[in-house]
């Protein structure tokens, strides 16, 4: 996998909430594949994560979401939790980011809580994703083909259910980053 992604950038959209795990792993593998990875949100300095129920470690925030375009990167990443893309899908600047991913057909990779962000986005309808079991019902209304998979591959959409899936999601999402554009 090293130095797959040389010369790719690579956005982690997230604020406070995320769940630690499903930012710090994929993050890791996709800098270890070659890629440059930012931290987009919409938080300024840095923000915490969630692992085991409580608060965890900071993350440094790289670039503000107000600052950040799609167009400056190769892929999207949204990490779960329940907090941060709870917060997110409510924040216009974050739901616009992301549907400008998929309007330009990058990939994007989206585990757990995740695509609660793509339902905001209108950006499911037609689509085969999977994600935690809690939120499979708003995928569907948003249009998406719900399975209870690892991790499911949908031209270039990425998605997967819990942190026991990220080796399966990190390998897919590196993978498709490494493909580039799709359809």
């Amino acid at each position: 996998m090293e130095n797959k992604l040389n010369g790719k950038r690579v956005a982690i959209l997230a604020t406070n909430g995320f769940e630690e795990s499903e930012l710090k792993s994929p993050k890791e593998a996709l800098e270890k594949a070659g890629a440059t990875v930012h931290v987009v949100s919409p938080e300024k300095g840095a923000i915490k994560g969630w692992k085991d129920g409580n608060w965890s470690d900071k993350v440094d925030v790289d670039r503000n979401l107000s600052e950040a375009k799609a167009a400056d990167y190769d892929a999207l990443l949204l990490p779960g939790g329940v907090i941060n893309p709870d917060t997110l899908r409510q924040d216009e600047k974050a739901v616009a980011f992301v549907r400008d991913f998929f309007t330009a057909k990058k990939p994007v990779g989206a585990i757990c809580h995740g695509p609660w962000t793509l339902v905001e986005a209108d950006v499911l309808k037609g689509r085969k994703v999977t994600s935690y079991g809690s939120i499979k019902t708003d995928l569907r209304n948003a249009g998406a083909q719900w399975v209870d998979e690892e991790v499911v591959v949908d031209d270039g959409l990425v998605t997967s259910r819990t942190p026991k899936d990220l080796p399966a999601f990190n390998r897919k999402l590196v993978e498709e980053i490494a493909e580039g554009v799709h359809a």
